[in-house]
């Protein structure tokens, strides 16, 4: 089968399109032939090594195919030919992977390969950061950093069904018409200035500050994220496309008004089959049903997942972003 291999780490070139043996399902795992294959920021982390792991190693944990072949004790609940998704496959950049069946969701009728591929990773990461890490309630203002982002475009159309006034940060005129269109209040541009940002986020909020702050970007939004903070408001630092944060001191949360921080990680919030269900269901019912939809960005072959990294860190993308083998 061809898949994507990471002999060495780096920049998109070390992705080598490679010839290599199809995996075997062991216990409690689905073989899934791959229809489409989510791409997502935490798979430039390993890609470049922010995140060790022994190479070589075919990268990639979420995809969206046919169960091709069960694992001993795998078989409950699923069948060959089921059209399954899963966020926790290995080797996913490929023809095929497999995945636990324990974090593998059925896809429901109507929703399309491409787009479960790329909905569960960030659908689930926006579900536990809504409901769990900051459980928003009506009313609430909250800020998304990345607003057209694959993550952010999820995050701001669930908190407006959640009844929150929803602020979002974007790079270009075009991505401020995707975040509106997707729900949210006000659209701004991306904080030069921290004090001035937070200032800003004030004068939209009454004062107040925002409830929650829902930051993948990191480095370049960490500062800004803080200062927009109400009293005793939560900033979720998710990811780091701009790069880590360096680090804080603690007092620092102190000064911005007893705030808390969060440094989670969707892995800890699936750890059982019963909550991974939970979250998967719940997001699968409102993507079937239209009350989130998906915007696929980028569509690429499986080839060319070396320029679907340069696209996606240039954020030359919108949306979710796809391999399709």
């Amino acid at each position: 089968m061809h898949a994507i291999e990471v002999s060495r780490t780096g920049g998109p070139e070390v992705l080598r399109y490679v010839d290599t043996a199809q995996p075997t399902p062991g216990p409690g795992e689905l073989l899934i032939k791959a229809e489409a294959i989510g791409v997502n920021f935490i798979d430039t982390y390993f890609r470049s090594g922010q995140y060790p792991r022994q190479v070589p190693f075919v990268i990639g944990s979420e995809v969206c195919g046919t169960v091709e072949a069960l694992g001993e004790g795998a078989g409950e609940g699923f069948s060959i030919g089921d059209r399954v998704a899963s966020a926790a496959a290995s080797g996913a950049y490929a023809e095929y992977a497999t995945a636990p069946a324990f974090l593998t969701a059925k896809v429901p009728d109507g929703v399309t390969s491409d787009v479960a591929a790329s909905v569960l990773l960030k659908g689930l990461t926006a579900h536990y950061l809504l409901k769990s890490v900051y459980p928003v309630q009506s009313g609430d203002a909250v800020l998304v950093h990345a607003g057209a982002g694959g993550v952010g475009l999820i995050l701001t159309q669930w908190a407006h069904l959640l009844g929150a006034r929803v602020i979002t940060t974007v790079s270009t005129p075009e991505k401020a018409r995707m975040s509106k269109d997707a729900g949210a209040d006000e659209v701004l541009s991306y904080p030069d200035d921290a004090a001035q940002f937070g200032e800003q986020i004030r004068a939209l909020t009454g004062g107040a500050g925002v409830a929650a702050v829902y930051d993948g970007v990191g480095a370049t939004t960490f500062d800004a994220s803080l200062a927009s903070l109400a009293v005793r408001g939560t900033l979720a630092l998710f990811g780091a496309s701009s790069g880590p944060v360096p680090p804080v001191d603690p007092q620092r949360l102190n000064a911005a008004g007893s705030v808390f921080l969060a440094r989670p990680s969707l892995a800890h919030f699936m750890r059982t089959a019963g909550e991974f269900s939970w979250r998967a269901e719940e997001l699968f019912e409102a993507v079937a049903g239209g009350a989130i939809k998906i915007e696929v960005g980028g569509r690429y072959p499986l080839s060319e997942a070396a320029r679907a990294h340069e696209d996606l860190q240039g954020r030359k993308t919108a949306g979710s972003v796809v391999l399709l083998p």
